[in-house]
């Protein structure tokens, strides 16, 4: 049952309507001329170095191009994202501060960290679709996806595995995999982390066994040797990892596993100010520079906007949370 919510709101909602760059999206209003006049915050929730972080300062920086403003990006870390989630959705609603609100926003109310939800951020845009993996170093003892869940199995709270705080993606992506594969979603303590690259730190570092970080934040360790992966938690390969086995063969369940990365503002935000944003991301993701950025972190290019992208979220919260519920983690 876990493995079937997560598969039906978090990856077969991309061909629903995670459009790739140059299709056009109705959701997106076309009459917008709002422009910031001064420079903008772009608050990102985790740290310098991941996923997240490498995908809001490209967009960030094509933003400055494309409205004439500078657009400064800070990491706000804490909290399991509390903290910068919360610095977003409190903002004035005046466009001169968005930020990057992942999927976390679905699971932080359930885990009883806030009582912010998605209700109290506008969506203006969805930027990456980002599947997580099962990574180890180069040197691990384990050479399959396989050898780690039987040896876990045999031997319980052994093994550790970081990526995120305590309820975070990456965790509930370790959690969920181990339930619905019939074994004690403890059964792999979790290590708390601010991000996917303090927690691949943690690992080339020997502090831990393991990371269920996106496969596309772990690309440029893996492609140099630094880290092997075991699996890719998608019923697709990744094109520039095309021989890391997918969980959704690999598994008896067939679980997957994808997170999100959108660019969003306030809650409040006026729909001409957040419709000019979601206009302006169009634009650039049907650019060839953020066609080059994408592939070169091995992610397709994708976009949704408008009520599509704020209904995918609301759906991805719903089935998120029955999936924490039924896992244990939820508060």
């Amino acid at each position: 049952m876990t493995r079937h919510i997560l598969t039906a709101a978090l990856t077969a909602g991309i061909a629903a309507g995670a459009f790739v760059a140059g299709t056009a999206n109705t959701a997106v209003a076309q009459d917008c001329d709002w422009t910031p006049d001064r420079p903008v915050t772009y608050i990102v929730p985790w740290g310098a170095g991941g996923g997240t972080d490498a995908n809001s300062r490209m967009l960030a920086s094509m933003l400055e191009e494309h409205f004439g403003q500078p657009f400064n990006v800070v990491n706000r870390t804490g909290g399991n994202g509390v903290v910068g989630h919360t610095a977003i959705a409190n903002a004035e609603p005046d466009g001169h501060t968005v930020g990057a609100v992942t999927v976390e926003i679905a699971t932080m109310h359930w885990a009883g960290l806030t009582d912010l939800d998605h209700t109290g951020i506008t969506p203006i845009a969805l930027i990456d679709i980002v599947p997580a993996s099962v990574t180890v170093a180069a040197d691990s003892e384990f050479e399959s996806l396989e050898d780690v869940l039987a040896y876990a199995d045999e031997n319980p709270g052994e093994l550790t595995a970081s990526g995120t705080a305590q309820g975070g993606i990456w965790h509930l992506a370790l959690a969920g995999m181990l339930n619905a594969e019939g074994m004690d979603p403890q059964a792999i303590r979790w290590i708390p982390s601010d991000g996917a690259a303090s927690g691949m730190q943690e690992l080339m570092a020997g502090g831990v066994d393991m990371v269920t970080v996106a496969l596309s934040e772990a690309l440029a360790q893996v492609q140099a040797g630094e880290l092997e992966a075991l699996a890719y938690m998608h019923d697709e390969p990744m094109g520039a990892l095309p021989d890391v086995p997918l969980t959704a063969e690999v598994l008896d369940s067939g679980w997957t596993l994808a997170a999100y990365i959108t660019i969003s503002g306030p809650g409040g935000m006026p729909e001409n100010i957040a419709c000019s944003y979601a206009n302006a991301v169009e634009e650039i993701t049907q650019t060839d520079e953020w066609a080059e950025f994408k592939e070169g972190r091995g992610a397709e290019v994708v976009f949704r906007g408008g009520e599509d992208l704020r209904t995918y979220i609301e759906n991805s919260d719903e089935s998120l949370g029955e999936t924490m519920q039924a896992i244990g983690l939820a508060q």
